[in-house]
């Protein structure tokens, strides 16, 4: 278009003082505008985060843009930050939706991994053990309403923009997403990263946060800390021995928050770490570096001294 009007400046001078000219030149300019103002604006937005099932991405776009996951909308700092997960058998097509200050939306479709998961099945469990007896079924609703009620809560906390690091190194005895079929009846899917140690070990936070829920004896996790980050995102420790901090008390990435026990429901001790997105269970190894490079790196440090 630009080289239109050059040639017809060239060829006829009066161009310039008629009509087609003007109308012209008003499309060049709006087109000139629109382009300026929106693709700088569409360059900045970023997730952080691998696209897969179980993960928790965190993002980031232009100061006073309106996010939406599904059709969702997702709460935004006044920074620009964000945080959303994937379910552990989330859909593999879902869709972000960007309202820019401007006016301008863009809808940004995710494809999302699939994950393969360990299945077991487990033939002759006893009905004592299928079937809980009501009063123990009543405790754990009660357990569960208040994990509930502390994942539901929001905070304009920005903790969870931290790089996350383990709450405890050692050897990994459960993962996230593993589930056992117990006489042809699927049992809950284990959300969480177990690191086993002796009871007693230390467990510190992964990121600074508030302590939201802190229950020495829940009936299927024992002891129970949940840690708020903000933004939805929280930390969620299970089994402990030993509680150091009460709910409401604010903690930093690395302080000492607990000890491994066997409390509640658990085979042997160890530690069950669970990231969560509100009610979301998500999984913390996507957080944070691969354990075998962590036990690596302190190896060396060891080893270096």
């Amino acid at each position: 278009m630009f080289e239109n009007l050059i040639k017809l400046s060239a060829y006829n001078p009066s161009y310039f003082y008629g009509r087609r000219f003007a109308a012209h030149l008003a499309f060049a300019v709006l087109a000139l505008t629109a382009f300026t103002s929106i693709s700088p604006v569409m360059a900045e937005v970023s997730l952080q985060g691998k696209l897969e099932q179980g993960a928790l991405i965190r993002g980031q776009v232009p100061t006073g843009t309106q996010v939406k996951l599904n059709g969702e909308v997702i709460k935004v700092t006044p920074e620009g930050h964000f945080a959303f997960g994937f379910d552990r058998d989330g859909e593999l097509s879902q869709q972000l939706t960007l309202v820019y200050p401007d006016g301008l939306t863009e809808v940004k479709p995710l494809t999302i991994a699939k994950r393969e998961y360990n299945i077991q099945s487990v033939k002759g469990i006893s009905n004592k053990i299928m079937k809980p007896d009501p009063i123990a079924q009543e405790r754990a609703a009660k357990d569960t309403a208040q994990v509930k009620a502390a994942r539901a809560s929001f905070s304009e906390q920005t903790a969870f923009l931290q790089e996350f690091i383990w709450p405890l190194t050692g050897r990994i005895s459960g993962v996230y997403g593993s589930q056992r079929i117990y006489n042809d009846v699927p049992g809950n899917p284990h959300f969480g990263v177990d690191v086993a140690a002796k009871t007693g070990t230390v467990v510190v936070a992964p990121a600074d946060g508030v302590i939201s829920l802190s229950v020495p004896d829940m009936f299927y996790s024992g002891g129970t800390m949940i840690i708020d980050h903000g933004y939805g995102v929280s930390s969620s420790f299970l089994h402990l021995s030993q509680l150091y901090v009460k709910a409401g008390e604010t903690v930093k990435q690395g302080q000492a928050v607990a000890e491994v026990g066997a409390t509640g429901r658990a085979n042997g001790p160890h530690l069950d770490w669970r990231l969560n997105w509100y009610q979301m269970r998500l999984d913390p190894t996507t957080i944070v570096p691969p354990m075998a490079t962590v036990l690596a790196k302190e190896k060396a440090q060891k080893t270096a001294k």
